[in-house]
């Protein structure tokens, strides 16, 4: 668990404006444990996610070890004259459900995901969890599966419910575009869990009536996480020749 995860580390008097200016959640809430967040284009898209915590006065990033260096850059862009330096920290991630080991924060996208530690020594519990099967039965997106880089919009991926953005604190880069699929608009896409007849793979196209209507990504038995149309649900769908529906629970 720990080897596809890199943790930047955030230091600087400037650090918190800094960041509070560019991620869609409120840095406020690191000083108390997990934030979950994303780096949006200024077109509102999808290019990185990632949790934060706070300690020893430095902001800690753990991101996706594959998209920690496009981050990184990004990041560095935007620092300007601020008082922010950038660099990597040596600590690693265990995830595990239960009980929480000491230090331990819970992940703040939903209970079912259970805890994130970043402290040494840690008991590794994680790997014999199946976290599709977890994140399936919650429809929660993952990094470079149903988030994709620059074309994935994080309402349509369930940000809000994952506690990912926040529109009260101000101004983000891409935060014009998110509020308004927030506020203006009706989502008529986007990601839903659904029931299989039969086994089916990642990728297959989801068909109603012989037109695309979405495609399947993440898949744990009889259940998936498809991108999907909304407004086309309704008719009976079918992703290489299996029977797919819509669950609402």
């Amino acid at each position: 668990m720990a080897n596809d995860r890199t943790i930047l580390r955030v230091t600087g008097a400037d650090r918190h404006g800094f960041l509070q200016g560019l991620i869609t959640n409120d840095i406020a809430g690191a000083a108390q444990g997990l934030i979950y967040a994303a780096f949006l284009s200024p077109q509102g898209k999808y290019l990185a996610d990632f949790f934060i915590f706070e300690r020893d006065a430095a902001l800690f990033v753990d991101v996706k070890s594959d998209h920690a260096a496009a981050l990184e850059r990004r990041l560095s862009m935007y620092k300007l004259r601020a008082d922010v330096q950038i660099d990597h920290a040596d600590l690693t991630v265990q995830r595990g459900l239960g009980p929480q080991p000491k230090g331990a924060l819970p992940d703040p996208r939903h209970p079912s995901l259970g805890w994130r530690c970043y402290d040494p020594g840690t008991p590794n519990l994680g790997e014999a969890i199946d976290w599709d099967a977890v994140r399936v039965a919650a429809c929660i997106p993952e990094t470079g599966i149903e988030l994709i880089h620059d074309d994935t919009y994080i309402l349509e991926a369930g940000f809000e419910a994952l506690h990912g953005v926040d529109f009260r604190k101000g101004c983000y880069v891409g935060q014009e575009v998110t509020a308004r699929m927030k506020h203006k608009t009706t989502l008529r896409k986007g990601l839903a869990r659904v029931a299989l007849s039969a086994p089916a793979l990642p990728g297959t196209e989801i068909l109603a009536d012989g037109k695309p209507v979405g495609q399947l990504h993440t898949v744990s038995g009889l259940e998936a996480i498809a991108y999907l149309r909304f407004d086309r649900t309704d008719q009976p769908m079918t992703a290489g020749g299996v029977d797919v529906t819509r669950l609402t629970t």
